[in-house]
């Protein structure tokens, strides 16, 4: 029994000289990669930042609630050899700027619309975190024709799919003090994170919030991601994402949280990588 017990501590994947568990780390955000392009540019209404690098089949990175396009700095690096991989922060976040419109994943779904046509793009794959994901399925239900896979790590798809108190998790608090150390530094509004995230909030309060029959509806190739250790999903919820979706997949990602593509990159891009770029 000792030796079977100390096996599975070895196993554990550990961090710092506390032996903290990978999943309850926070790694630093990516610096900003070296784009081949970038740009801020009026977009429905607003000015938002997008960037891109490489070339081939277009892949557009949406980013989660509060934080910026560096966070995908590490699947930039892995997509940009086989990929035109796009970036954009999302109105509001980052370098973009926001307007008095109330927030909507409607709304952002419209922007990338919009980015897309701004780049003469008809489509492109989406790969999602948390609202970027979200953002994704959107385009699925109202604008299928513009999107293709779709790689939909840590959504929801119904408010009640989000764990209460999330916000008070370590790792997620920390999380969200960062991104407003982020928010100072990048946003045009530097000043102004506490309106951006009340804003922002209302949005999360009843958003999104999609039947099974508009999730049944999508025709869209979906691999639903999430990390074993979510801080914010409920597993239960992914899972009936996941099988509401016809033919989606569903791949949960071990010793990861909210957070898994800055945890484990390595684990993380080769599974998009897979589903990208599988036949």
């Amino acid at each position: 029994m000792r030796r079977l017990l100390l096996a599975l501590l070895l196993a554990l994947p550990l961090h710092g000289a506390w032996a903290e568990a990978l999943w309850q780390t926070l790694p630093p955000t990516p610096a900003t990669p070296a784009y081949d392009r970038s740009e801020r540019v009026v977009l429905n209404g607003v000015r938002l930042f997008f960037a891109t690098a490489g070339q081939g089949r277009p892949v557009l990175l949406l980013h989660g609630g509060l934080a910026n396009s560096d966070y995908w700095g590490q699947q930039v690096a892995a997509l940009r050899r086989n990929h035109l991989v796009i970036v954009m922060d999302s109105r509001g976040h980052g370098r973009s700027a926001r307007d008095a419109r109330p927030f909507g994943y409607d709304l952002m779904a419209d922007d990338v619309v919009a980015l897309l046509d701004h780049l003469k793009l008809p489509r492109a794959d989406v790969v999602g975190w948390s609202d970027g994901a979200i953002i994704g399925l959107d385009l699925a239900i109202r604008h299928p024709t513009r999107v293709g896979r779709i790689f939909a790590f840590a959504a929801n798809v119904r408010t009640d799919g989000v764990i209460p108190d999330a916000d008070k998790n370590p790792t997620f608090a920390a999380y969200i003090a960062r991104a407003g150390r982020e928010y100072a530094r990048l946003s045009p509004t530097p000043t102004q994170y506490q309106e951006f995230v009340a804003q922002i909030g209302r949005m999360w309060a009843t958003q999104p919030n999609w039947s099974d029959a508009q999730l049944r509806a999508i025709t869209s190739r979906v691999q639903v991601v999430d990390g074993d250790h979510d801080e914010a999903i409920k597993r239960s919820h992914t899972e009936a994402m996941a099988a509401a979706i016809p033919g989606a997949g569903l791949l949960i990602l071990p010793n990861t949280s909210h957070f898994a593509f800055l945890q484990d990159p390595v684990l993380f891009n080769a599974a998009m990588l897979h589903f990208l770029d599988a036949p």
